[in-house]
Parts: C-alpha cells; structure tokens; sequence
C-alpha cells in the first residue's frame, strides 16, 4: 500500500478555486487591511505600490475569476494562488517580526528578492487568466451594459485595456519594489556591520 503525501494532478489543479477559493477571497479581502496599516503608520511600505498590488489581485480574483465559473477551472488559477500565498507568506512573516523588533537577516533578504523572479511571473498568469476570461466574458455579455443615447460599455474591452495597464502597473511596482530592496538590504548591511 502506498501512501501520497502531494498529488498533483489534473483534478487538483482543476479543483484549486473550489478548494480554496472562499479563503482566498477571505484573505486577500482581509489584506485590505494592509493599505490601513501603512496608512496610519504601522506598516512601513509606500500606500501607492501596495495599492496598486492589492487592486491588481482584487480585480483579477474578484472580477475575472470569480464571476466567470470556466476560468475557475484552468490551470492559472491554481498557479496564480501558489505565487500569490508563496510571496505573501515570506513578505507578512517578515514584516510581522519586523513591527515586534525581531529580524532575520536571511528572511529579509527573502523578503526583499523573491518578488525579483515571483511578481513578473504572477503578472503575466494574471494576464492568462484575463486572456482565458475574454470568450466567456464575450459570450456571456457579464458587466457590459447599455448605456443611456445609444452608449455601451462591452467589458471585453475593458478588459484588454486593464491588460495594458497591468504591464504599466507592473513596470511602476517593479521599479519601486527594486529600490526599496536597495534601500532595504543597504540599511540591513551598514546595521550588521556596525554590530
């Protein structure tokens, strides 16, 4: 008899958003309230680049693949949870020992390089599960409307121009989030020497 500890198949990958999709939804609603700590000083990131984060995964779970029951199904939703819970867990243990005063000097180094291959990958499996959306969200006609003197708003639309923003977005946040690696790991260095 044998006993497996992973199994991942083409079910489970399937089944990631029935799984675990109310939880997600949970937590990355409850990160919202980030945005409230940095606003009222108790977390230290810039409000702007974690704003555009935040927005970014909000629309992606909320809007596309939340409303759309065949994106749920697709592999990039089980991949897109995996990055987003991979960098989450080392940023918010690594910001939770730093509001106690407690540093590892390996887990903000972590903290400060994973996002370097992770974000730009989370980025373009965002821009798949948009890609993947826009047939249903065609078919469906879900949040297009039909506006008053002969106006609409077909989302498909709107969603390939949130594709362009992404990147732009992406680009902004990276930027940011490089130099304050930098400033980061440069304050971390000068502290450890001086110990």
């Amino acid at each position: 008899m044998t006993v497996r500890f992973f199994s991942f198949g083409k079910d489970s990958m399937i089944d990631t958003f029935y799984a675990i999709g109310l939880v997600m939804r949970l937590c990355q609603f409850i990160s919202l309230l980030e945005l409230l700590h940095i606003y009222v000083g108790i977390g230290s990131n810039h409000l702007f680049p974690r704003f555009l984060q935040l927005t970014e995964r909000m629309i992606i779970l909320f809007v596309v693949i939340t409303s759309q029951e065949e994106i749920q199904e697709k592999y990039v939703v089980c991949v897109l949870f995996i990055f987003w819970n991979l960098l989450d867990i080392v940023r918010y243990t690594d910001s939770m020992l730093a509001v106690t005063g407690t540093s590892y000097a390996s887990l903000t180094w972590l903290s400060q390089t994973l996002w370097m291959p992770i974000y730009p990958l989370c980025v373009l499996a965002e821009a798949l599960a948009v890609y993947q959306s826009l047939p249903y969200f065609e078919s469906s006609g879900t949040y297009s409307t039909k506006l008053p003197f002969d106006l609409a708003i077909y989302f498909p639309y709107v969603l390939k121009l949130y594709l362009l923003m992404l990147f732009i977005g992406m680009y902004f946040t990276y930027s940011h989030l490089y130099s304050e690696r930098r400033d980061v790991l440069g304050v971390f260095s000068i502290k450890k020497k001086k110990m």
